[in-house]
């Protein structure tokens, strides 16, 4: 049985999609595709069905990267079918724990972040309101993360 890992967001069209692709496109290298399936959500549900957003979508695109999905919200049912669930910041973290009350899958929720092996940044900042730059910067710290994640649960898939 695959290893499930969802990525969080606050609307699920920007950060945690850009997280999910390149995740599939690090792990599909690796030829881990078996072995590793991941997924993304978002806290809010503003955006339900949407693609990433255009700008996320074109950032990726002058990487020869196509960013692919449709929005949905982050349900209490993900607690359970998740393996690994990351979150882009403290936020979504809070809002991910706030519907485990018991704390039952509290060690399965980690901030995306803390497997940058190159950035210091403690969140994926939220490039929605911002410029190009900020989209570009999301997938330099995501390719990041992405691949201190898969360095560190590749030796346990």
């Amino acid at each position: 049985m695959p290893q499930k890992i969802l990525f969080v967001c606050l609307g699920n069209i920007c950060r945690s999609p850009a997280a999910e692709n390149i995740m599939n496109h690090l792990i599909a290298e690796q030829g881990l595709s078996d072995r590793l399936v991941c997924d993304s959500a978002g806290t809010g549900g503003w955006h339900v069905g949407a693609p990433p957003d255009k700008r996320m979508r074109a950032a990726a695109a002058a990487r020869g990267m196509n960013f692919v999905g449709a929005a949905r919200q982050f349900q209490p049912q993900d607690l359970q079918e998740f393996d690994l669930i990351l979150a882009m910041d403290k936020d979504n973290y809070r809002d991910i724990l706030a519907q485990d009350p018991q704390g039952k899958f509290r060690d399965k929720v980690k901030m995306m972040c803390s497997y940058c092996q190159k950035h210091r940044d403690q969140e994926v900042p939220d490039p929605y309101y911002g410029g190009a730059a900020g989209f570009d910067y999301v997938i330099d710290l995501l390719f990041d993360a992405c691949g201190g994640l898969l360095q560190t649960i590749k030796g346990n898939v």
